[in-house]
């Protein structure tokens, strides 16, 4: 442990330049102008990969995005942590919002500032420098297998057949995987759920084309007109969802346990102070904590049509977009949601319109559980590094290849996340904390230490 402090120590500003280095590679997988970069990036991860002490890394080609796959297998009949992340980044629109360049780190007041920094390079990269340390140390507790794909943020749609294909090449003891967030440095803790995701596109049509509003004004259906109506039918006076069906498996929590999701330190004031908002919103009923973590939701992710540039046009549109995203909740089926939702939208279609709504792609929701060693570990191994337990939490964001891990690897999955959820993570001017990075490298090596134990 005293040759882990100083490697850490030793190596603190290579760790860090090395990072800001692959901050800078523009891997955004949802747009193909970029696929180049993507493929840079990989190529970076997989020299990472080997310079850290991997005995073998390689670039494996998918249908889409590659996914890069390292390992060192210390002795056949140790403990083998599977690592997992995303190389790949979201897009950095709203460009102007950005206080600096997406792609350009900078360090401002103790944080690196740049798309991806938290989500998910900064965390993946404190799993290969932390096993770097181990490798170089000698300390090597476990095997170790890495796989850092690139097309988690378009919905991971080649990751499955890579999971079939490889099962053997795959197997472990373990998932550990950091892409999600604590409550603070003050109170660490551990997620031990993840909502699940069902995401769509819908389109609305009118007339055949674009018309004057002046001289077809009042004759037939705006789209917009009749889109933002639909939607705002979605929900009730109470934020409730009036989609037909919607909760029917809907895994309601015990008294207990909402007791002990909402024991979680959290100051209102001071969250809504944070978002620049004057009063929160959602389900009545529930706490922002169930809000945000226990209880499914639907929301309008982008919406578009008509006239959008500079200056007026008075025109009435042929068409109206929206993309729509739901995140669900444990014993709901991300297939069966988006049927639900398909059903009960195109029948919204009023007089003069047609409605027709596109699948995207979706994820399953997940609990971890919190009974077993390697959740014990990664408890243990927080403790060391912060001095006091954490404290487990649900998080409200999605990893639709976690429910995946256990059903083609049979793995259980311990998210071990040092994010914050201030990080803006798919917002401009992504952040994440220095502090957060280094303390992740400290901590990993213990959850190696104490799994093998």
């Amino acid at each position: 442990m005293e040759a882990w402090k100083a490697y850490l120590e030793d190596n603190k500003d290579r760790f860090l330049n090395e990072l800001l280095d692959l901050l800078r590679i523009p891997s955004v997988s949802a747009d193909s102008k970029y696929k180049g970069d993507v493929a840079k990036c990989a190529e970076a991860v997989k020299q990472a990969m080997l310079d850290a002490g991997c005995d073998s890394a390689e670039v494996c080609p998918t249908a889409g995005h590659p996914i890069v796959y390292g390992e060192k297998i210390v002795n056949p009949a140790l403990p083998t942590v599977l690592v997992y992340g995303h190389y790949d980044v979201q897009p950095a629109d709203p460009l102007e919002l950005w206080h600096s360049g997406p792609f350009e780190p900078v360090i401002k007041e103790g944080k690196i500032f740049a798309r991806g920094a938290c989500d998910d390079k900064g965390q993946f990269y404190m799993h290969i420098k932390a096993f770097e340390i181990m490798a170089k140390t000698n300390t090597l507790q476990c095997n170790v297998k890495m796989m850092i794909e690139g097309e988690e943020e378009v919905g991971s749609a080649n990751l499955a057949t890579f999971l079939e294909d490889n099962v053997e090449k795959l197997k472990a003891d373990i998932v550990l995987v950091s892409d999600t967030s604590m409550i603070s440095m003050e109170h660490p803790s551990i997620e031990t759920g993840l909502r699940g995701l069902a995401y769509l596109e819908v389109e609305v049509t009118g007339p055949n084309r674009d018309l004057h509003s002046g001289v077809y004004g009042g004759g037939v259906a705006n789209p917009i007109n009749e889109l933002c109506k639909m939607i705002a039918s979605l929900h009730d006076e109470n934020k409730h969802i009036t989609i037909p069906g919607f909760y029917d498996k809907v895994q309601e929590l015990t008294d207990a346990e909402r007791k002990a999701l909402n024991d979680a330190p959290f100051d209102l004031k001071e969250y809504e102070e944070e978002l620049g908002v004057n009063s929160v919103a959602g389900e009545k009923g529930y706490t922002t904590f169930e809000r945000t973590g226990v209880r499914p939701t639907l929301d309008v992710n982008g919406i578009w049509g008509g006239y959008t540039g500079e200056g007026a046009k008075t025109v009435l549109p042929s068409k109206a977009f929206a993309k729509i995203s739901m995140r669900l909740v444990p014993n709901q089926v991300s297939q069966e949601i988006t049927e639900l939702f398909q059903q009960h939208f195109e029948s919204l279609a009023t007089p003069g319109t047609t409605v027709v709504v596109r699948p995207h792609h979706g994820g399953e929701p997940v609990v971890t559980p919190t009974d077993g060693k390697a959740y014990q570990a990664a408890a243990k191994a927080l403790e060391t590094t912060f001095g006091k337990a954490p404290i487990p939490t649900r998080g409200g964001g999605s990893i639709p290849i976690i429910a995946l891990f256990e059903k083609v690897l049979g793995l259980k999955t311990v998210l071990l996340g040092f994010g914050l959820d201030n990080d803006n993570i798919h917002s401009p001017n992504e952040k994440y904390d220095v502090a957060n990075y280094f303390k992740g490298i400290e901590t990993i090596p213990y959850f190696h230490k104490y799994f093998a134990e």
